[in-house]
């Protein structure tokens, strides 16, 4: 028995050993390589940058060589520092550019450092990362980003200013070879004529002068080159929904669009689609920074979304993005979760009320129905209509006023918000109007304006609420009163308000008997309310009496949550790269007419999105 066991102890080594030898596990190696490039570029960057620490016979033969080799090496050194830092990201998204880039990069990186620096610890890190990268090549097949040539732009602001940055910190490093002592403006100047390749006002001793001017030529060669390379290579367009995908999404939607409150909104034209084997079922997102996102649950027959879920992961995988759906129900999070292996997190709740239970009678609903009646007497009246029954000419006044009531430079919304208003594909969607006559006015008596789209047959959902800043207050109370009381006429029994975010966490923590882990959350909560509507957004639904249905949001691991929550935010309309102000009005206004430009503010991810409208009175 003793034998057998020492037997199999004596075997553990060999196991272990090879287990070393063998390497890291092939899905981890992207991860890895990308924080060694980090880690290497940084070296290169010292390497060019800073004096040589010791002189070397290399150092001696490489000073008197033909061609200034060893300011030349430092240049090469710092040239390849900052385009492995460029690519680690992309190496660690398992990018086949990014690794034909290091590919190259990495030796060049090595030759450098031995020229310049006679650095033989990064000469080995240099070729052991390039033979990992060799050894586990087919792990980097991930397709490009879609893509457009204001990259190129924001790649000239960006390499521009961390090349004046790092331009600045060249040519202070060689305080003991500077002659005179110039201040902070001749080094800034020394620094911009050098990245255009010209000599600058600072002067070095010891041929210094060489080693910083081709060093501060290399960046800016470097910031040229890419921003070229950005602004000329062919352009990779994101996907955009388009008639015939929209045509087979609303046909499905007529056969099962009853099931979910945000099915309507997949038809935003901004959105890329992928379709189930069968075609019965479709998923709908929109990549941002990376991540493949997805809001609400799949279009079609509940049996073919796995299909549909499936082409979603797959198209993911084949590009590196994060998978992550925003808004999705308890039904849609549990066959993500079941087909994918992804998690799920309650995201709050989505305020839908019944029109056969609603009234303004009882004393819970005693502030909404003296609103209404207040609003009322000062000579407001309401319309609630289907599209296709508004004139163009009404039509075009509501989109001009929604677009100046808007209140933000920049559209708002994404996983509940259809961008658009007014569409002829769109007739069955509702408008609410208020009306007061105003002659000062250039929208006539137009004061506020709601929007709904279909929820199947015999509901609608909640897109846009927009109205004159000069209107009375409750103009959105007002207008969903009407719209809950005039339901029965055009078939509604079911009505999708605004989605509330941490609802439940809001409800349970202002209850007597919270615990303290609680109430502190919920106290958290109240103190971001007052930047994003928050609690106000769920006090403001809380007036109609609704039921609340839970809405998720599905992720692949914890750490994707920042990355996931920030990507929401962009698609939002809460981060944005803009154009310069006065070119950012100019275009809205351009665009004003046009109807896809009228998006609703809704709420998703780390916020609730909203435009003031539904404050609290």
């Amino acid at each position: 028995m003793s034998v057998t066991v020492d037997g199999d102890k004596s075997g553990l080594v060999p196991v272990r050993v090879r287990r070393i030898l063998r390497g890291p596990r092939a899905e981890s190696v992207p991860a890895l390589v990308g924080t060694a490039c980090t880690f290497i570029g940084l070296i290169d960057i010292a390497a060019g940058v800073f004096p040589r620490f010791r002189h070397s016979r290399m150092h001696a033969l490489a000073e008197v060589l033909p061609g200034a080799l060893g300011p030349f090496a430092a240049a090469l050194s710092l040239s390849a520092g900052v385009l492995l830092l460029l690519l680690a990201h992309g190496l660690k998204r398992n990018k086949r550019r990014a690794w034909r880039a290091a590919v190259v990069l990495l030796p060049a990186g090595a030759v450098a450092q031995f020229m310049y620096r006679n650095s033989v610890i990064g000469v080995l890190l240099s070729l052991a990362l390039l033979t990992l990268l060799l050894r586990h090549r087919n792990q980097f097949a991930a397709l490009p980003d879609p893509s457009s040539r204001w990259w190129a732009l924001a790649n000239f602001v960006l390499m521009g200013a961390g090349s004046i940055g790092l331009g600045l910190v060249i040519v202070s490093a060689h305080p003991n070879k500077v002659i005179g002592n110039p201040g902070l403006a001749d080094r800034l100047e020394h620094v911009l004529f050098g990245l255009f390749g010209f000599e600058g006002p600072v002067g070095y001793r010891g041929g210094v002068d060489w080693t910083v001017g081709y060093s501060l030529g290399a960046l800016g060669l470097l910031t040229a080159v890419t921003t070229v390379y950005l602004a000329f290579r062919p352009e990779q367009p994101a996907a955009r929904l388009s008639e015939d995908d929209e045509a087979r999404l609303r046909e499905l939607l007529a056969r099962h669009g009853k099931r979910d409150s945000l099915g309507h909104f997949a038809l935003r034209r901004d959105k890329g689609v992928v379709f189930s084997p069968s075609g019965k079922a479709a998923v709908c997102y929109r990549v941002v920074s990376g991540v493949m996102l997805a809001s609400g649950d799949p279009i079609g027959d509940v049996e073919a979304w796995p299909g549909a879920i499936e082409r979603f992961m797959d198209e993911a995988k084949a590009h590196s993005w994060t998978p992550a759906v925003m808004g999705c129900s308890e039904t849609g999070g549990q066959v993500w979760t079941r087909e994918t292996g992804l998690d799920a997190l309650e995201l709050g709740d989505e305020a839908v009320v019944d029109v056969a239970d609603f009234s303004l009678s009882g004393r819970a609903m005693r502030n909404v129905r003296q609103m209404v009646k207040r609003i009322e007497r000062n000579g407001y009246e309401t319309r609630v209509r289907r599209v296709r029954d508004l004139s163009d000419g009404e039509l075009e006044r509501i989109r001009r006023a929604a677009a100046d009531w808007r209140g933000t430079d920049t559209e708002r919304g994404f996983s509940m918000a259809l961008g658009r208003i007014g569409d002829p594909s769109d007739g069955d969607s509702v408008i609410a109007t208020a009306h007061k006559e105003d002659p000062d006015s250039p929208y006539g008596d137009l004061k506020a304006v709601l929007h709904f789209v279909p929820w199947g047959t015999d509901g609608m959902s909640l897109d846009l609420m927009r109205r004159d800043r000069s209107a009375d207050p409750g103009m959105n109370e007002l207008l969903i009163v009407a719209a809950l009381q005039d339901s029965p006429r055009i078939g509604i029994e079911r009505v999708s308000l605004n989605f509330a975010m941490f609802r439940s966490a809001l409800a349970r923590g202002e209850k007597l008997g919270a615990g303290p882990v609680l109430r502190t959350w919920r106290g958290l909560l109240v103190f971001l309310s007052r930047w994003f509507q928050i609690e106000s957004l769920y006090k403001f639904n809380a007036k109609f009496q609704p039921r609340w249905e839970p809405r998720f949001v599905v992720f692949r691991s914890t750490r994707d949550l920042p990355r996931i929550g920030f990507a929401a935010m962009q698609a939002e309309g809460f981060v944005t790269v803009a154009l310069p102000r006065p070119l950012r009005r100019r275009k809205v206004r351009s665009e004003r007419p046009c109807a896809h430009q009228v998006q609703h503010i809704r709420q998703a991810a780390a916020v609730v999105v909203g435009d003031g409208e539904a404050r609290a009175a």
